[in-house]
Formats: C-alpha cells, structure tokens, sequence
C-alpha cells in the first residue's frame, strides 16, 4: 500500500501527489479524472442510498397518518440523501466558481454525511455514549470510516488475508471529505467541542491524506463543503417546517416568539454575536420582498417558498465568493491556497434561519418524547447484538466482528452495524430482537 497512482490526468493546478491512492490501481477508462473517479465512487455508494432512509429533520409521516389526514397532502420532507444531493449542487457551483474541480468538491458535500446513524444527532449521541469505551462516535470520523474501510469497493492483500481499503478515493479526495481533520478532544478552536474527524485505528490513512498538509486547517474545497452544508440545510429545514406547519411565518414578527428564536441562534449557533446583530440578521431577512411573510400550501405560495429558498442560497454563496475574490484575486484557489471567507453577516443571517428551525421543528414537545425513545431503541439494540454476535451481526461485519482483536475493536464493530442502519430497519431490528415493536 501507499504506492502512487500517476496514471489519471489531474485537472487544474492540482498537483499528482493529490491524485495518489492509498491503493494502486489503473484507470478502466482514459480520459476520466482522478476526481471523476472518486465523484463516481461515492454516487454509486451503498452508504449513499442509506441515506435516503435517514431523517434530515422534518420526519416522513407514517402511510397510516397519510391516510388519515384530511387531505392527502404530502410535503416529501427531505431525507439525509436529498439533503446531501441538493448540498452537492450548492458545492459544485460555488467550488466552480472559486477555481476548485467542481467534481472534487460535489464528492465531497455527497459524503459529508454518510457516516450518520439512525435518527440524526440524537442517534449520534447515544452512539457515542454506547461506544464511549472504544473511542466514542462521531459522524464525520464515521464518514472516514466508510471511504476508507467499511464500504465495499477495493482490497488490498494484507498480512492475514485480503483487507478492505473502502473506496480507495485520492489524497485530495479524503482531506475534501474531512470537516474535522483532528482527534477526538484536541479541536484546536473550542476545547469543550465533541467534533474530530478520525477514530484511533483509522489514524494511518488519516495520516497518509494529511501528509504536508498544515495542522489543524481544513483544506479549501472542505470549507467550500461546509459552508455548502450550512446553506442548504439553513435554508431547506425552514423550508421543510414550512410544508409541514410547523413554522407560521407571521411568529417572527411575535416579540416573545422572535427572543426566543434570537436566543437559540445565541444559545446554539452564534455564541459570538452580539444579541442586536442578531436581531439586525433576522430583520435583514424579513425585509426582503421576497421573504414568506405568508403561506398556505397553495400552488402560488410553494413557488414564492421556493423562490425565496433560491434567494437566500444565493445571497450566502455570492456574499462567501466575492468576499473570497476580494481577498485571494480571481486564481483557482484549491487545497492549501486560500482560506473561503464567509462575510459575518452572512453567517448571522445562516445562524438566524438554523435557530428559527431549532425552535419551531426540532423544539416541538412531540420531539422529546420521540428523541427518548429512539435513545431507548439504540441502546437496546447494541444490548441485545452484543449477546448474539457475532451470528446476530450482516455477514459483513460478522467477519470483521470475527477479526477484532480485543472487546474494543468488537465493541467499534457492533457500533458500526448500528450506525449503517436506517431509522426503519432499527427499528425494526429491535423489534425482532427485543419482541417489542415500536411505532415510526
């Protein structure tokens, strides 16, 4: 391993050493970038169509309350996938348009969440509290896991037999997938941060595709990805409250209702504004001509709802790329170059519309009872597969259950099972291991 791929062509001013895989391998076909290849690696991905079975925020309803409603009316709230597709296009263009491979960057934004577990962030913590005696979880060093390990693509020979090598992508590739390039507890800007971007026993490739780069600073094209990430779900989860009634638009001109969205943006998102630019964010927005001072679900409001969701996507990535412009020129800025600078309005205005969907959809009094719930489930479900593996585990991770060499490299195992799962099979998975079936 380690050895180099040159044979790809390299697009723009990235260098061979970025196109390099962990793995040799030759092209299939001439003429595809290095880039292509890893965009195309990650679309055809099991982890990617997993996706589509994971709540974004708003949750799909269940066919029986379809069924009973008065109308029929589906919202098709999104999914972790179409999330992920639609943060994908924001990428590719605004990486485009500052110089990066545009395919290097939709590759990016498509995996920046394929390591989530079922139920979102609250899975997320749970798993972490379940796998706290080998490391802990985390969804973007999950994600490592998956491209570099877990999902099935390339093997390479090993001391013992073939070992997985996951999707084998570029150098640039993983350092563009990776939000969080530190450890677990050693976040270099907020101590107390439960973020990191690598488990201890992924340290070696982490290490390869970190090889040169300077410590602690994300490359160009994961900014690119993140600040892609905040728009698209800013935008879309008010978006999806919306469709679903969550949200009136007319509470954010309530005095009380408007604290305390300014409260969770404080609270939450932008722990370092000052209360009054926070309240100057919102009035920003809701001054706009084209803002959803009302909606009733008509023809007419959803494509005044979806203009207003074009306006807002475009006012975050226009502000990141002139202010990026302003200061770099107008060069391809890639890897290590440039620094993408997101104006503070901009982020004030991001932070206002993720705190507005913080109160409205995911601080409704229904969510605390499902949140319990699902914890209830996850840790059940480690329980009873800790008893049956390593016959209970996919044939997959029986044999990597199998392969461990101590209780934590098992207990990482019965942690990644749970994590590939979607929120129905975990729930249904309990069901049948626990004898107590529980409702979508």
């Amino acid at each position: 391993m380690h050895a180099t791929e040159r044979t790809g062509s390299i697009p723009g001013s990235y260098r061979p050493a970025d196109a390099e895989r962990w793995a040799p391998e030759p092209d299939k076909r001439p003429g595809r970038t290095a880039f292509q290849r890893d965009r195309a690696r990650v679309l055809h991905s099991a982890a990617l169509r997993r996706l589509a079975g994971k709540t974004q925020v708003v949750p799909a309803a269940p066919d029986s309350d379809r069924a009973a409603s008065s109308d029929g009316w589906d919202a098709s709230p999104r999914t972790r996938l179409t999330h992920s597709l639609e943060c994908a296009q924001v990428g590719r263009e605004l990486g485009a348009a500052l110089g990066c491979d545009a395919d290097l960057v939709e590759m990016a934004c498509l995996a920046h969440d394929l390591g989530h577990p079922p139920f979102g962030h609250n899975g997320e913590r749970e798993l972490s509290r379940i796998a706290e005696p080998c490391g802990g979880f985390e969804g973007n060093a999950q994600s490592l896991r998956l491209l570099t390990r877990l999902e099935p693509k390339r093997f390479v020979d090993g001391p013992h037999g073939p070992v997985s090598v996951g999707l084998n992508l570029t150098r640039a590739a993983l350092d563009a997938a990776t939000k969080y390039p530190w450890h677990r507890d050693e976040s270099p800007h907020d101590p107390d941060s439960p973020k990191f971007g690598v488990y201890e026993d992924d340290v070696p490739v982490f290490a390869w595709f970190r090889l040169g780069a300077p410590a602690d600073r994300t490359c160009f094209e994961a900014q690119v990805m993140d600040w892609a990430d905040d728009v698209a779900y800013s935008v879309h989860d008010v978006e999806d409250g919306l469709h679903a009634g969550y949200l009136a638009p007319a509470a954010l001109t309530s005095p009380s209702e408007r604290q305390e969205v300014l409260d969770a943006a404080l609270a939450r998102y932008a722990s370092d504004a000052e209360p009054d630019e926070l309240a100057e964010a919102l009035d920003r927005l809701l001054e706009q001509d084209w803002w959803p001072h009302d909606y009733d679900g008509t023809a007419l409001a959803q494509a005044r709802l979806k203009d207003a969701a074009s306006q807002l996507i475009g006012r975050f990535c226009l502000a990141a790329e002139r202010a990026t412009h302003a200061a770099y020129g107008t060069a391809h800025l890639t890897r290590y170059a440039a620094e993408l600078v997101v104006p503070r309005r901009a982020r004030l205005e991001c932070a206002v519309l993720k705190a507005v969907a913080d109160r409205y959809v995911m601080q409704r009094p229904d969510q605390a009872r499902l949140r319990a719930e699902q914890r209830e489930i996850l840790a059940e479900l480690a329980d009873a597969l800790s008893l049956r593996a390593p016959e209970g585990l996919d044939p997959q991770f029986r044999a990597l259950y199998a392969a461990a060499a101590d209780d934590s490299g098992r207990l990482r195992v019965l942690v990644d099972q749970i994590a590939a799962l979607t929120d129905a099979s975990a729930r249904r998975l309990h069901g049948q291991l626990t004898g107590r079936p529980t409702g979508g």
